[in-house]
């Protein structure tokens, strides 16, 4: 269900770095070099399949940018959100 502005900036304000942009979610992420990149983008890939929510990904060299929407609900969802939580995880990690 796609979420209401008061439930989005309670969400967004649990976020650190991310950006509300319309419909959607961003944020970029550095790298020292490309392998670290994709390793980052292949731990995204894996929880995205398993959750069944996809981001839409950029990879230039040692950046990525994702941009999270939920495209059925033509706006924010918590899955949205969910699985920025999780991603921001995977930083260090």
């Amino acid at each position: 269900m796609k979420l209401k502005k008061q439930e989005i900036d309670l969400r967004m304000s649990k976020l650190q770095d991310w950006q509300l942009s319309g419909d959607t979610i961003k944020k970029e992420y550095k790298f020292k070099d490309f392998s670290e990149s994709m390793a980052f983008v292949v731990k995204i890939a894996l929880e995205a399949e398993k959750v069944q929510h996809h981001p839409d990904m950029t990879i230039e060299y040692s950046r990525v940018k994702i941009v999270l929407t939920t495209y059925s609900e033509e706006g924010l969802t918590s899955k949205d959100f969910d699985l920025a939580e999780k991603i921001d995880t995977f930083v260090g990690a």
